[in-house]
């Protein structure tokens, strides 16, 4: 029987272990530890992964799951981080991309957000999963700040952030039920949901202003301990 467009999506379509990313000392990030993706459904099939995590983060507003249940709820525990719910409006004055200033006011006006999704990956007994909607802003800024708090190549951080790209398509009919919305401009679509590189730059950018996200955690708060443990828990010391 031939594929159809909406084959494959009975599963999360932008989910990865963020193992193997290069470090700048030369060592890689464990596999097993962070995964990242889209948002899970129920009656999904298991991916192809180490799985079920032990411990998810959810962060999208708790609107968006509908009044229904966390689909791995049972399996894994689930803590909800609404990642944007300080976050306000933009600038309408900015003439950047939008995404830029709105992962610019993620770092800046919630980094206790941030600073919660960093502790729960570090007292996690297991294999995090890290997911929003699509898994590529809210989840994006969050790997961005796990990978750059133990070291990780600027340059490698974003190329998996860019990975999302050629998932977004499949992304995108996922949210819409397995086609895109009839009579869109699927090109435009597409172009709107991209990943910017200048979006994850900026994120990098705001860390540097403190040694890099290591010591961003550190000016919100983080103990020297902590930031130890993480390298401890996802540094494959090879």
């Amino acid at each position: 029987m031939p594929m159809t467009e909406a084959d494959g999506l009975d599963g999360l379509v932008n989910l990865r272990d963020l193992g193997g990313i290069p470090l700048a000392g030369g060592e890689t990030t464990s596999t097993g530890v962070v995964l990242r993706s889209d948002a899970p459904y129920h009656g999904d099939r298991d991916p192809e992964l180490t799985w079920p995590p032990k411990t998810v983060v959810d962060l999208r507003d708790p609107a968006e799951l509908n009044g229904r249940g966390h689909p791995l709820a049972a399996v894994a525990e689930v803590r909800s981080v609404p990642l944007l719910e300080d976050v306000g409006d933009g600038d309408p004055d900015d003439t950047r991309h939008a995404l830029t200033h709105l992962y610019e006011h993620i770092v800046d006006r919630a980094p206790h957000r941030l600073v919660e999704v960093f502790r729960i990956a570090v007292e996690a007994d297991g294999p995090v999963l890290i997911h929003c909607a699509a898994g590529k802003d809210r989840t994006g800024v969050a790997s961005a700040m796990l990978l750059g708090a133990v070291g990780a190549r600027p340059d490698a951080i974003v190329a998996d952030y860019v990975r999302t790209d050629r998932n977004m398509r499949r992304v995108l009919m996922r949210l819409n039920g397995g086609s895109l919305p009839p009579g869109v401009d699927e090109e435009m679509v597409l172009q709107l949901a991209s990943t910017p590189v200048e979006a994850i730059e900026l994120v990098l950018s705001r860390f540097d202003q403190h040694g890099g996200a290591a010591g961003w955690l550190r000016s919100h708060g983080v103990r020297d301990e902590e930031i130890e443990l993480w390298r401890k828990r996802f540094v494959d010391a090879g």
